[in-house]
């Protein structure tokens, strides 16, 4: 499945619930994602983290929907020529610089 596939999903079947929650509501609710996904990576249980990886990303999704950003291309922009700025793969930044 591909991001822009992923979206087109999450819109779907979602799409009108996440409509009228908007951008706060529904950033709220990836928050508590993030935290459960948190908790699952500090107790190491393989069984969840799958689980909880996936709900990051749908409410992710659910959130570049409500933004009307396309995640694919959004990554293509920023990633597809390797590390933004030194623009290598891998990138070849110092340790101390982001990313």
């Amino acid at each position: 499945m591909t991001l822009t596939e992923l979206q087109e999903r999450i819109r779907a079947m979602f799409g009108a619930k996440d409509s009228r929650r908007g951008v706060e509501g529904t950033f709220m609710w990836f928050m508590e994602e993030v935290g459960e996904l948190s908790a699952a990576l500090r107790s190491n249980d393989r069984q969840e983290l799958p689980l909880e990886f996936a709900d990051v990303l749908a409410w992710l999704a659910t959130l570049a929907n409500i933004a009307g950003v396309n995640l694919e291309e959004a990554m293509q922009a920023k990633y597809g020529l390797g590390c933004p700025y030194c623009h290598q793969t891998p990138c070849l930044c110092a340790a101390s610089t982001k990313p």
